[in-house]
């Protein structure tokens, strides 16, 4: 199989080329040098051919006159004794043949195919079958009369022969020439590709990424010791491997190596073109290796920045997220992916309205098109649902832009303001209670008088009149009917701080357990039981028994009116935290919970869900208040926690219920007599 010439070696195309070179030259060559000796070779027999067929005539002229046959057969066997004459014979003026040197008879046809062309001999080529013969046939004259003829037959085959075997010695000596070019050849071509290889050989090894392995040659002495220089800034300082005209700045190279060539460091180190090639190899890894090393410290330099940048971006509670000109996420920080519950992985590439819920990514998408049209920030508040709950976000979108200014894309980060927003909220509530305690706390000043001329005047009119008439009983519907005012009076009072405490040092339990006891037996009607799960460790706070009765017999209550008539269970339960210098009382029952809706509005003032005229809506106010002016706090959870009710003996029962937790302090710095906190108590 004969390989492409591509595929073929160098020094192998080198030798190929120089034979094919030489044969090309020499192959013509021979050829024209054979033409042009075969050629003059038959020139010269004709030539010869003349002259000899010209000088048998004269010499065979006096024979003819006298008839001498003998003399004539001398002469033209002489003749034949020439190597390339075939034959020769003469003829008297009638065509007779008198003498002739074919031994085995004479050719009677030979005599008549050639004649003299008047005075002048004549030739004419004769094919024998064996070989071509030029035939030349002279006249004989004597004194101007013809007496016969001379001919003589030259043998061309032999003529071409001598041609032929001058063809072949200049073939061969062709031949020779180019075996002698082959060997100096080789050696020039194995020369050529050692160093071409050596190229190769580096190049690959900077295809594997070694950048230190030198393709040129050392030289002896570095320029810096020739020149004895003191451009110690110079690469090529002290460094025999490197040349100064191709390595050195242009500020100390002046114009380049043009301006080197009457250096004696360029004439003594200056190479052909493969050792330029092979230097300028060198220099190009040099300088690769140089901008790979500054390429490797700026990424690590940048890898370093991304982190740093990164860890912040995942340290910030903040929703932070960059997005494309078509409102697609590029990269998000943790808090954003914890929140949409996915991997960074898989929220890049997607929208807003991949990951949003419908209604929310559509307005998010909407808004991202509309910053990034404008190319102004923008800068809104964000309801979103998450568990049933709302929450709020405060979302700023900046545009990024790039260095034509034009936008590519923005930046969007949201902060939960929720509890901001609650905070708010209860500032707004507390602002809204604090007036309407104001208000009731007016109202009720004003009415409380008159209300107790009434009750007083019905009381003394009743003893004016007969026992059991229609009279008394008015009076009595009259008297009743103002006590429920004044109650509701005392609640507005209450509600608005103007009743005035007792705080005493109590026991926590105690207060628990004689407020259940007052409502056990009315509670026991209803099919309401109460169960207590108090702490044994008895804790003493500082507080007002009465009022913390009042809240107490309130959440009793409440907790009796959830279960609707139908019965069930309340349980109070009681620990003490002394690590936290707080006491917790819990009041649940296992009713039908509260409604989402109405959980927000429970301790709201004249808030109720009973019917008219089975409650005000300021008992849980009221109770809010007590709680807060006792330092604590009070807030409900519905449905319970997970087995909250798990202790008691309640099979079958499957309501949600609801819980009314309250924290007491322990301490209070009236009670000693500072503001120096004091140990818990773990009785």
């Amino acid at each position: 199989m004969i390989p492409r010439l591509s595929a073929l070696s160098f020094r192998t195309k080198i030798n190929c080329g120089i034979v094919l070179i030489v044969g090309l030259i020499a192959i013509p060559l021979a050829y024209l040098t054979w033409r042009a000796a075969a050629e003059s070779l038959q020139t010269e027999t004709r030539k010869r051919g003349l002259v000899l067929s010209d000088n048998l005539a004269m010499r065979v002229s006096d024979a003819m006159l006298s008839m001498d046959l003998l003399r004539m057969k001398n002469m033209v066997d002489e003749l034949k004794k020439v190597d390339d004459i075939s034959y020769a014979f003469i003829l008297d003026r009638q065509g007779s043949v008198l003498v002739h040197t074919f031994s085995g008879g004479f050719p009677v046809e030979l005599a008549e195919v050639n004649a003299p062309d008047g005075p002048k001999p004549h030739i004419r080529l004769l094919d024998t079958g064996r070989e071509f013969i030029d035939d030349f046939a002279a006249p004989v004259t004597i004194v101007g009369t013809p007496f016969g003829t001379a001919r003589i037959g030259l043998s061309r085959t032999k003529a071409e022969a001598a041609a032929d075997r001058l063809a072949l010695m200049i073939v061969f000596y062709s031949a020779a020439a180019m075996v002698a070019a082959l060997a100096p050849s080789t050696l020039f071509a194995r020369r050529v590709t050692e160093r071409i290889n050596r190229l190769k050989r580096h190049a690959e090894e900077v295809v594997r990424g070694n950048l230190d392995p030198r393709a040129g040659p050392d030289a002896a002495r570095s320029c810096s010791v020739m020149l004895d220089c003191d451009k110690t800034r110079c690469p090529a300082y002290g460094d025999n491997r490197r040349r100064c005209w191709l390595t050195a700045s242009p500020d100390q190279r002046g114009e380049g190596p043009e301006s080197c060539r009457d250096c004696p460091v360029y004439r003594e180190q200056k190479g052909d073109e493969i050792q330029d090639l092979a230097e300028t190899f060198d220099v190009m890894a040099v300088s690769l290796k140089t901008h790979l090393d500054e390429l490797r410290r700026a990424e690590r330099v940048l890898s370093r920045q991304e982190r740093l940048l990164r860890t912040i971006l995942d340290a910030t509670p903040d929703l932070v997220c960059l997005v494309d000109e078509n409102a697609r996420y590029l990269a998000v920080n943790r808090a954003f992916a914890n929140f949409l519950g996915l991997t960074s992985e898989e929220i890049v590439g997607t929208s807003d309205r991949d990951v949003f819920p419908e209604d929310e990514g559509q307005a998010m998408h909407e808004e991202n098109s509309r910053v990034l049209a404008a190319g102004r920030p923008s800068d809104r508040e964000v309801r979103l649902r998450r568990g049933g709950s709302p929450v709020w976000f405060h979302v700023v979108r900046v545009p990024v832009v790039d260095g034509s200014g034009r936008v590519i894309g923005l930046l969007r980060t949201a902060r939960d303001v929720t509890q901001l927003k609650q905070f708010q909220e209860q500032l707004i509530q507390s602002q809204k209670m604090e007036s309407l305690g104001k208000l009731a706390g007016g109202v009720a000043h004003e009415i409380n008088t008159p209300l107790g001329v009434i009750l007083g005047y019905s009381q003394l009119l009743q003893e004016d009149v007969p026992g059991g008439s229609q009279i008394q009983a008015d009076l009595q519907t009259i008297e009743k009917q103002a006590k429920v005012c004044r109650k509701i009076v005392a609640d507005l009072l209450g509600f608005s701080r103007q009743a005035e405490s007792a705080k005493i040092e109590m026991c926590f339990n105690n207060s628990l357990m004689e407020a259940i006891t007052l409502v056990r037996h009315a509670l026991s009607l209803e099919k309401v039981v109460i169960a207590t799960d108090l702490d044994e460790r008895m804790p003493i706070i500082y507080g007002d028994p009465e009022k913390l009765k009042q809240v107490w017999i309130n959440l009793l209550s409440n907790a009796s009116d959830a279960l609707e008539g139908r019965g069930g269970t309340l349980l109070v339960r009681s620990r003490l935290f002394a690590h936290e210098q707080k006491v917790t009382a819990w009041f649940a029952d296992d009713g039908p919970g509260i409604s989402p809706d109405n959980l927000g509005r429970v301790f709201d003032p004249f808030f109720t869900t009973k019917p008219v005229g089975q409650g005000t809506g300021l008992g849980l106010s009221v109770s809010f208040g007590i709680i807060k002016d006792h330092g604590g706090s009070i807030r409900v959870e519905t449905p319970a926690p997970e087995g909250f009710f798990d202790a008691l003996d309640d099979p079958g029962n499957d309501r949600p219920g609801t819980v009314f937790v309250i924290d007491l302090p322990l301490d209070h710095e009236e009670t000693i007599g500072g503001g120096h906190p004091a140990h818990a108590t773990e009785a």
